[in-house]
């Protein structure tokens, strides 16, 4: 079969599905990573094929606009500004999108993509299988993720739920209505198109373990939490020798790193991180990223992307701003974590990890201060249960094939 795998965003909306990919060709599959440009490497090193698309979400991030999500303190606020930032986007993206999908057999659709992607599917009669990396589904369980909110109770989360599906749809209203039309489908309201795939249990697998999230009780048969897709890193990747050198040169380090978050002030948060790490009495390993954090002295260094199976499990802890792909790598890793959530489902994820135990306390960006941060690493580092629980729980993770269920949805496509 050939298999397209569209996806949009950030680094860690693309990481897993280099891994997911890799495994699909394994099995004789001829795979193509849809996204954008920047991410080619990604596509490279795990040995699959690759289609660029033209919007750099850095650049994205970087702008007027992006920069602006730092300016709402509330999850909604964002939700609302990013709304209205990527509806000028995801147009941009429908025409190679269009291109990428001629000649396939089949779409796996990110939850970023999907609404458009379900409309090209739909127009060149190709079956689609929905990829989620978070749980995006209305339930009655939690609160939308990807507005960082606790639980409401059972009816405001699933309203809450809906409501966010419904303006994350809106996102795409424009971009689907013209590329319907191009491919001489009749109009059809998103909220309708969303409703019929409901309605035929259309499959979305979900990239987590249920041990980390377990399945909602109310979701419908389709929604499948398949496991973690681990990065396609390349089976020769090491980490540069440098960095090899300062982790044999003393105890193991905390790595310290915001992925592909931006920050608005940089140079105070790498020197409240230092600060925070020197008050611990901890050394530490910070990853420039996204947010270009950097600090200097003996006691840290400085390093771009490096892999994390590599090296987390060479870490004391791990301060991210979790994100859904750092927060696997840390517990794939088993080591104690600080989540440093910044935006979106952040919160979310940072809720999780200090239900498992695996971390002693959030510390949001907007409360990031060196006392509060070393305050959390001393607790990470002097409890034992933190270590002991995260060990744990990642040998049961190595248990799991989050692969093998979305491999068996494509061969039954091809059979």
């Amino acid at each position: 079969m050939r298999v397209a795998l569209m996806t949009a965003g950030s680094r860690g909306d693309v990481a897993p599905f280099t891994g997911l990919g890799s495994g699909l060709a394994r099995a004789g599959h001829q795979v193509t990573l849809v996204t954008h440009a920047r991410f080619a490497p990604l596509a490279q090193g795990a040995g699959i094929g690759f289609h660029p698309l033209p919007v750099d979400p850095r650049e994205a991030l970087e702008s007027a606009a992006g920069q602006g999500l730092h300016r709402s303190s509330s999850g909604i606020g964002k939700m609302a500004r990013l709304v209205a930032m990527a509806r000028s986007l995801v147009g941009r993206m429908a025409d190679e999108l269009l291109v990428a999908a001629h000649g396939q057999d089949v779409l796996l659709l990110s939850a970023a993509l999907a609404p458009l992607g379900h409309a090209i599917a739909e127009g060149m009669a190709l079956p689609s299988i929905g990829l989620h990396l978070q749980p995006l589904a209305a339930t009655a369980e939690f609160a939308p993720p990807v507005i960082g909110a606790r639980s409401w109770g059972a009816g405001p989360n699933r309203l809450a739920g809906h409501a966010v599906n419904a303006a994350v749809d809106s996102i795409f209203t424009e971009a689907v209505r013209r590329t319907r039309s191009r491919l001489g489908l009749p109009r059809r309201s998103l909220r309708s198109a969303r409703r019929a795939r409901e309605q035929a249990d259309w499959p979305v697998f979900h990239g987590f373990s249920e041990l980390v999230v377990p399945r909602p009780r109310d979701w419908r048969p389709g929604l499948r939490v398949a496991g973690y897709w681990w990065p396609g890193d390349p089976p020769a990747a090491e980490l540069p020798p440098e960095l090899r050198d300062f982790l044999d040169a003393g105890d193991p380090p905390v790595f310290v790193g915001l992925g592909s978050a931006a920050v608005p002030d940089p140079e105070q948060v790498s020197r409240t991180v230092v600060a925070a790490l020197r008050a611990a009495g901890l050394r530490g390993v910070v990853q420039r990223g996204w947010s270009e954090l950097h600090a200097e002295g003996p006691d840290v260094i400085t390093v771009d992307d490096v892999p994390h199976h590599l090296l987390f499990p060479r870490t004391a802890a791990v301060v991210h701003h979790a994100g859904a792909g750092t927060t696997a790598a840390g517990l794939r890793a088993g080591v104690p974590a600080v989540p440093v959530p910044i935006q979106f489902d952040a919160a979310f994820w940072a809720g999780r990890l200090t239900g498992l135990g695996v971390a002693p306390a959030a510390v949001p960006l907007r409360r990031l201060t060196a006392g509060a941060l070393a305050a959390a690493l001393r607790a990470a580092d002097a409890d034992p249960g933190h270590a002991r629980r995260a060990r744990a729980l990642a040998a049961r993770l190595r248990d799991e094939d989050g692969v093998a269920p979305v491999l068996a949805a494509v061969d039954r496509l091809a059979n």
